[in-house]
């Protein structure tokens, strides 16, 4: 079961890793103003999102459920597992949101400015923080 939780956790950090840089550079790509820049922020998103972002998401869940299948009588009855899922679904949520804003930026429809993806960029560690907290401590 080791096995399958540093998977998990290394699935995490990817999916993380990706969650935070993926915003930033759609900050970048709001402040470009050549067509060479539009096209090269276009390509790291997408690749980013496709190649790495969502691949860990998958991952990340996985082997989630994984570990949560072997240890299903203690997590059904905890709270704290409610909420963690609860965030992960946020996540999931967030992840949805940056596919949506990929699409807008390949389009050439995005209409938000820098400073709402700068807010956006820091939701992630928002949830970062809670679900670690949710896992180690399991406060209730």
């Amino acid at each position: 079961m080791l096995y399958v939780k540093v998977l998990h956790l290394v699935a995490m950090v990817a999916w993380f890793a990706a969650l935070f840089y993926l915003p930033r550079l759609f900050v970048y790509h709001t402040e470009i103003e050549d067509e060479p820049g539009h096209e090269r922020f276009k390509l790291m998103e997408r690749r980013l999102f496709r190649g790495i972002m969502t691949p860990s998401a998958v991952a990340t869940l996985v082997f989630g459920i994984w570990l949560t299948y072997y240890g299903w009588d203690v997590y059904k009855v905890s709270i704290w597992f409610w909420v963690k899922v609860a965030l992960v679904l946020g996540l999931f949520a967030m992840h949805g949101m940056c596919g949506r804003f990929v699409r807008e930026f390949a389009n050439g429809t995005n209409t938000k400015s820098a400073t709402f993806y700068r807010v956006f960029n820091e939701v992630p560690l928002l949830f970062l923080i809670a679900i670690i907290y949710l896992a180690v401590v399991k406060p209730i």
